[in-house]
């Protein structure tokens, strides 16, 4: 087989990257994992060096030595110019003749879609969200944070509730069962005490996304307090899959909204059934689902449809990832 439309798949994010390398018919001829990709942390450099063990090892199981496209979907790669230095730093790499870079939402979205058109949400660690159409258009936000206009996602839940926990036991906010629940699930007797044990790093920071299910299953207890917190996650996830809808066209169109993320994998029937309700409301065509397949599918589907694949392929690569 030649070295036409044979993808070289990335999804790489903060704790982990997965790769595939995979011929125009859709067989996937090999995968590989490695450690997470951080740029921002490590610099470009050392962060691509990462992503080269897992694409050496890819490469050495399908007997390749390169590809005729990269499809790379990155965490970190949250503006069109990082998109552009990552961009010209796998191509300094020569895996293939062409590359594209995208955020990894994309993957979320893609995997979730039988055709580039849609709009996916993640809610994991941070908050995104894209939308995109077959002809190329596409929607996002910088996702930088609170400096972008950003609220939710793992961290900033479990620092909601610490701040509302911190105000009830002092009395500067109303009551709260998380001033009890938080540091209970440290084994500590006060929120004092998780404050201190957090600063002191006697806990490590990392430790704080526990704090998320502590946070949902309080409010799942019917503490008004963490109810309105989940509420607002909710909000926001919704607000976020209404402007890239409307951006598109697609807001009165039926259109598959994916929810992605560990925050919205999860589940939980408070944040679900409300992200479900409002969407309802202010976009009736939007179909929400949870998105459970891996997110290299999505990069693997993206490069397919950049190489213009053989018919079947789609459906060859999604059996081999279970979906």
């Amino acid at each position: 087989m030649g070295l036409s439309a044979r993808v070289l798949a990335v999804d790489a994010g903060n704790s982990k990257t997965d790769v595939a390398v995979v011929a125009a018919d859709g067989e996937v001829l090999a995968t590989a994992r490695g450690g997470g990709f951080r740029p921002p942390v490590v610099g470009v450099g050392r962060a691509v060096d990462a992503l080269a063990e897992a694409v050496a090892r890819a490469f050495a199981e399908a007997g390749v030595t390169g590809v005729d496209h990269v499809s790379a979907c990155l965490a970190n790669a949250d503006l069109p110019v990082e998109e552009e230095e990552l961009s010209a730093a796998l191509h300094a790499r020569a895996w293939g003749t062409t590359v594209e870079v995208r955020n990894d939402t994309f993957a979320v979205l893609r995997a979730g879609v039988t055709e580039p058109r849609g709009v996916a949400v993640v809610c994991g660690a941070g908050v995104n969200c894209v939308g995109m159409l077959p002809d190329g258009r596409t929607a996002r936000f910088p996702a930088l944070g609170r400096i972008s206009g950003d609220w939710g996602g793992g961290w900033a839940l479990a620092e909601e509730a610490l701040w509302h926990a911190a105000r009830a036991e002092d009395g500067r906010g109303e009551p709260t069962a998380l001033a009890r629940t938080l540091p209970a699930h440290f084994g500590l007797d006060s929120v004092y005490a998780l404050v201190e044990a957090l600063h002191l790093r006697r806990i490590e920071p990392v430790r704080r996304h526990e704090l998320t299910p502590v946070l949902f299953a309080t409010a799942a207890d019917g503490d008004p307090v963490a109810g309105a917190v989940v509420d607002r996650q909710a909000d926001e996830v919704v607000a976020m899959a209404t402007v890239a809808l409307t951006r598109l066209g697609l807001l009165h169109e039926r259109t598959p909204v994916l929810l992605g993320g560990s925050v919205l994998a999860a589940r939980h029937p408070r944040l679900d059934g409300r992200i479900r309700e409002l969407l309802a409301a202010r976009a009736p065509g939007a179909v929400p689902r949870v998105v459970t397949a891996p997110p290299v599918l999505g990069a693997v589907l993206l490069g397919l449809d950049r190489t213009g694949a053989a018919p079947g392929a789609q459906a060859r690569v999604r059996a081999h990832f279970g979906t």
